[in-house]
């Protein structure tokens, strides 16, 4: 299902730059953003996944994983195709990279719908970036507010300013994936840049509940002084109380670095301990 993004700029000769993340994708008639999901129809700029699901269920609220955020709860998870950064061990590649992934049409008044029959806690628009998602995002979070549900973010912060001060009011909690304190790391691994995802953080965490997600990954972003950094940037701009989570990498999709040690992850926990008062491992 196709929607009409209002975060773009029509430009001459049918051209249209996208203004939803911090690509800025510059699109000629028929070409598709690095998203894979926000297409240039005729000089209009278009979500081509509105109502369009690869994967619902309802999880944990720890899956998301959100820790300090309704502990014990259920939420009804789902998510679409895409994704606005290029990790190459994402673990959801098969629905984040491969556009050919199939999906169930889901109204947003349907997936409010089924999220109180269930007795569900709200929605959380996860598997893949929800930021992607945009126009069905809003739409749904907007109406489950409205019928008493929370509405949770598991996203990697790839967004612009101004699309994120409109959602933020209609966004109860967030787990920011922060993948590294390296620009370079985020420029060669993830072709995206990492001020707009410390921005993220920064400006939501005095408007929702904020969890932060590090995937530590051997040689590449497991360094002491990498995560002392993360560490130091959370307690500063964050507060110490915004719980952070060092997740266990496994070899996926295109890298095969064997798994973090798990004495590596306690060496990350302790670092962390000692600025931060919530710490929890991950995939172990």
């Amino acid at each position: 299902m196709k929607k009409e993004s209002v975060h773009c700029e029509l430009l001459g000769a049918g051209k249209v730059r996208c203004l939803l993340c911090p690509h800025y994708c510059l699109l000629k008639k028929g070409q598709t953003g690095k998203c894979g999901v926000r297409k240039n129809e005729y000089g209009r700029l278009f979500s081509l996944v509105y109502g369009e699901a690869t994967s619902i269920a309802l999880d944990p609220i720890e899956k998301k994983p959100l820790y300090r955020f309704h502990p014990g709860s259920s939420i009804l998870s789902l998510g679409t195709k895409g994704c606005n950064l290029k990790c190459p061990w994402c673990q959801n590649w098969s629905i984040s990279q491969d556009l050919s992934s199939a999906t169930q049409k889901i109204t947003p008044r349907e997936i409010v719908a089924r999220a109180k029959q269930l007795d569900s806690l709200g929605i959380a628009y996860t598997y893949n970036e929800p930021f992607i998602w945009y126009e069905f995002v809003c739409d749904t979070a907007k109406l489950a507010h409205k019928e008493g549900l929370k509405n949770v973010l598991v996203t990697n912060g790839y967004v612009n300013q101004k699309p994120l001060e409109e959602i933020i009011d209609f966004i109860d909690a967030m787990n920011i994936d922060v993948k590294s304190m390296n620009e370079g790391f985020y420029q060669k691994h993830c072709q995206g840049k990492l001020a707009p995802v410390l921005n993220t953080a920064e400006f939501s965490t005095d408007k929702c509940h904020i969890e932060i997600t590090n995937l530590i990954i051997p040689t590449l972003n497991d360094g002491k002084e990498d995560l002392e950094r993360l560490v130091d940037w959370i307690a500063e701009k964050l507060g110490e109380d915004t719980p952070l989570h060092f997740s266990r990498y496994f070899p996926c999709y295109k890298i095969d670095i064997p798994p973090t040690s798990k004495e590596k992850l306690k060496t990350a926990e302790d670092i962390a301990r000692k600025k931060l008062r919530y710490v929890y491992l991950g995939n172990l």
